[in-house]
């Protein structure tokens, strides 16, 4: 009755983390496990619902409206001083409800687990990088695709290298997925690596899907796009889509908004494709959305807050061996003895929930696990709540007590 390719998932991270965590905890328990962010979104997104309610009557067109589609590619424009050109906004923009489901969906889009196969029958390839978002490997299982995780370990500068990967694997390739800033090490891919992967998708046939939901969070030079190594008199985006959400830009989870944008050709097959099984984003939302990508504001404000916490992870957790402030996203990716037992000890001594590193990747050829020896913070809480759980892993962690 149900799909056999369920069986190849393997519990969600924050299933294993809970089966892990059972037990008191130690203290008053504190989330620092889940990307959540818990800045407050700015007044004008309840206004904007509450205005626009008589769109919750009617039914939204999958596309999004105008406006939303005209804010996103002013704001691609602005952000990331695009070729002249380059971004049509009703060709090469698509809302999604929140950047996940989109990433789900371009496996299922691009790979139908019969084409690109080997000569012994091998399915099509999709490159993710090792450690990852789960969603990457999720989509590529259930697209029938094998998932190929390539390395992002220190060494390469948490980045993957997927020019590195096997001729014959990179020839059944139909999809690679690139987070930028990654997630979990916060690394950056400069514009020379980006289009590097961009160079190689084409020369390979397939698609290059950047994640950029962390963009705009970021410590001192602003992430380069995918789109900025595009020109508009060459190839243009092609092979090419790239994902932008307001839940982290704008802290708003909740809003369940982002879009995709990029290669003309996806960009319709996509929107075909969602009109089937995809949901289309509410009137209320896309008004509310379409005013956040016009604000960079509030994006500033929370940007610094940002900075400020990990000012405080700089002084709390400076010493500990390993510890590095990354260049992009929220998350600490803290080296340790056992990603595992310093979960259970910061649960049980501290009450803090954070993530061991292992259960967002998977080991690799040499059979070792390269999260194993990692935990990943969250450092989305206000700036009181961060200093007190940053002082308490620190005691954890280094058994002695420290000055906050």
């Amino acid at each position: 009755m149900l799909n056999p390719r369920l069986d190849l998932l393997t519990d969600y991270p924050f299933q294993r983390l809970a089966n892990l965590l059972e037990g008191p905890a130690g203290d008053a328990p504190l989330v620092m496990s889940i990307g959540e962010p818990q800045h407050q979104p700015p007044a004008f997104v309840a206004e904007i619902l509450a205005r626009e309610a008589a769109g919750w009557g009617k039914y939204p067109p999958m596309g999004g409206t105008p406006a939303f589609r005209a804010a996103v590619a002013a704001w691609l424009n602005r952000r990331f001083r695009l070729a002249p050109g380059l971004i049509d906004a009703d060709r090469n923009i698509l809302p999604l409800a929140g950047t996940r489901e989109g990433l789900f969906q371009i496996a299922q889009l691009v790979a139908d687990g019969k084409q690109r196969t080997g000569p012994d029958g091998a399915p099509p390839v999709v490159l993710l990088p090792n450690p990852f978002y789960q969603v990457y490997a999720g989509a590529a299982l259930l697209a029938g695709a094998e998932p190929v995780f390539v390395p992002a370990v220190q060494e390469g500068g948490f980045l993957p290298d997927f020019a590195a990967v096997a001729e014959p694997l990179l020839q059944r390739t139909v999809l690679a997925y690139l987070c930028n800033p990654g997630n979990p090490q916060g690394a950056v891919a400069p514009a020379a690596s980006l289009g590097v992967c961009l160079a190689l998708a084409r020369r390979y046939g397939f698609v290059l899907a950047v994640d950029e939901c962390y963009s705009e969070i970021y410590d001192a030079e602003p992430p380069p796009s995918a789109l900025e190594v595009c020109a508009a008199e060459d190839d243009g985006l092609a092979n090419l889509v790239v994902f932008h959400s307001l839940s982290k830009r704008s802290s708003a989870p909740g809003l369940r908004s982002g879009f995709v944008a990029g290669d003309d050709r996806l960009i319709g097959a996509f929107s075909r494709f969602r009109s089937y099984g995809g949901a289309a984003v509410p009137l209320p939302i896309l008004a509310a959305s379409t005013a956040l990508w016009q604000d960079e504001t509030h994006v500033e404000a929370s940007r610094a807050l940002y900075r400020a916490k990990f000012d405080l992870a700089d002084a709390i957790l400076g010493h500990v061996p390993g510890y590095y402030r990354p260049a992009g996203g929220f998350f600490l990716w803290l080296a340790v003895a056992d990603g595992e037992q310093a979960a259970r000890r910061l649960w049980r001594e501290a009450g803090i929930r954070v993530l061991p590193g292992a259960y967002l990747a998977r080991p690799g050829a040499d059979g070792a696990n390269p999260g194993a020896s990692y935990i990943r913070i969250a450092l989305v809480h206000d700036l009181a709540t961060t200093r007190r759980a940053l002082t308490r892993i620190a005691e954890v962690l280094s058994g002695r007590e420290v000055a906050a």
